[in-house]
């Protein structure tokens, strides 16, 4: 399903949807430290949406069994919440969130280190994610094509140091579907791809990793890590395509 122009009702609801997930999001970096479960924290992300007025998105999307996923060091994406996962002072966890509202659905992600860190990499990890989503979405305008995103991403993280890029994961569209076309590579050649038009929401998201680009699906069948065990950051923004520029919408 290709995204499609946001009605004004689509777009308002969108911009609900995105204010909540971005206040679930602070209340769970407000509250996360060590010796905490990952499924206490997706408890705790249920409860807040639930206050918030919100539904989840995640939720029995394609049989994912909670409303949020969260990652721990060498994984990047889709960690599924388990009383067994205890965060360690020092971990690096993502947390993507999707919540629906109206009937449209927002999607978002930060990376957290739990405590503080020691290792400067660590740091240098998360704010070159943090600086290619910023590069990503200032290129974003009417008539835009999906490869200048993409070469936006890809040039602020090689500036910033030899990182990893895995190729099979990806921004999307967003809007009545979670995961709806084109797809936005990390990646990529300006003046390529898709166009993309003024009234589509997308959702823009760096995974960055310390190591190789390659990645490995882990047994649960959902949970994916980098293929060496280098540590992984992800941040990701839905945002509204206007007239010259985005409205991000999950902040």
């Amino acid at each position: 399903m290709k995204t499609r122009v946001k009605t004004y009702t689509e777009i308002q609801a969108a911009r609900a949807s995105g204010r909540i997930l971005a206040e679930v999001l602070r209340r769970i970096a407000r509250v996360i430290t060590p010796e905490m479960t990952t499924k206490e924290l997706a408890d705790i992300a249920a409860m807040e949406l639930r206050a918030l007025g919100g539904k989840p998105a995640f939720l029995g999307h394609q049989g994912f069994p909670d409303v949020i996923c969260i990652s721990i060091n060498d994984e990047i994406v889709h960690g599924i919440p388990s009383l067994k996962r205890i965060l360690q002072g020092g971990d690096l966890v993502g947390l993507d969130f999707g919540v629906k509202y109206d009937g449209i659905l927002t999607d978002g992600a930060i990376s957290v280190v739990v405590g503080k860190t020691s290792r400067p990499a660590i740091r240098k990890l998360l704010d070159t994610t943090k600086l290619s989503l910023a590069a990503g979405i200032a290129t974003v305008r009417d008539h835009v094509r999906v490869g200048d995103i993409s070469a936006a991403i890809e040039e602020a993280i090689r500036r910033e140091g030899n990182y990893g890029i895995p190729r099979e994961l990806v921004g999307h569209g967003i809007g009545s579907y979670l995961w709806e076309e084109p797809n936005i590579p990390n990646y990529g050649r300006n003046n390529s791809g898709p166009w993309l038009e003024k009234g589509m929401t997308i959702a823009i998201e760096p995974m960055v990793t310390l190591g190789t680009d390659k990645i490995r699906l882990k047994d649960d069948g959902w949970t994916i890590a980098t293929a060496d065990g280098s540590w992984a950051a992800h941040f990701e923004h839905t945002v509204l395509i206007t007239d010259e520029g985005a409205e991000i919408l999950t902040q």
